[in-house]
């Protein structure tokens, strides 16, 4: 029972890749076939989102495991270092499905997007954090340095991805004073796909960062 889940990630992922691109889809201006992407796109982005959010728990868990003089559970700090990492996968993958998307319907790869800038933002910021954990030797000072930091970035991503670009005029939908896609194309045939999408690809992401805490633990060793 307790693999049920990777199965059910796995499953749900089967049924969009399928779905996604074999199901009908509202016939609209400019998106056209292209909307097919949202099953795709999207989900990458909630998919980073979660697993930061795993990471900035792990770095919390860390940090209260050093109260009162006791020794910081360095666990904790590899299973923040691994969500991070595969976080920043999903973001890539995000931001690559995103560009071929705007080549489609805006007609560039990249454009002077708020949503767009503050995603490249982000990605400096967890570049930041890496090198900062590759700057310090001694195991508990960058445990502690890197979980504060890791705190201070997650509130940072949320700034740049999810607040500023929708007090800007932005191209994304939902943004800047657009509908979201959900107010007014988003009908039912998409929602059996996107929403299964969503929690698949989320389900696949920590999968894949448990294992990557598995191959840190045993290089610890």
């Amino acid at each position: 029972m307790k693999n049920l889940w990777k199965i059910l990630g796995a499953a749900l992922v089967g049924y969009t890749l399928i779905a996604g691109l074999l199901f009908d889809v509202p016939r609209l201006v400019i998106l056209n076939e292209t909307i097919r992407n949202l099953y795709f796109h999207v989900p990458m982005w909630f998919t980073m989102i979660a697993l930061l959010a795993g990471s900035l728990v792990y770095s919390f868990r860390l940090l209260r495991s050093g109260d009162q003089g006791r020794l910081l559970d360095l666990n904790r700090d590899r299973q923040a270092k691994a969500f991070a990492e595969v976080a920043m996968i999903f973001s890539l993958l995000g931001l690559f499905t995103g560009m071929i998307w705007a080549k489609a319907t805006w007609g560039a790869y990249w454009t002077a997007d708020p949503k767009l800038n503050g995603t490249a933002v982000t990605l400096l910021i967890y570049a930041a954090y890496f090198i900062l954990r590759g700057s310090i030797d001694d195991a508990e000072k960058r445990a502690r340095l890197a979980a504060v930091y890791n705190v201070f970035a997650f509130v940072l991503m949320i700034v740049f991805i999810g607040i500023l670009p929708r007090m800007t005029d932005s191209l994304h939908p939902g943004n800047g004073g657009n509908p979201a896609f959900g107010n007014y194309d988003l009908d039912n045939r998409m929602r059996m796909v996107f929403y299964p999408a969503a929690l698949g690809w989320i389900l696949i992401g920590w999968w894949i960062a448990q294992l990557r805490v598995r191959l840190e633990n045993l290089s610890a060793q």
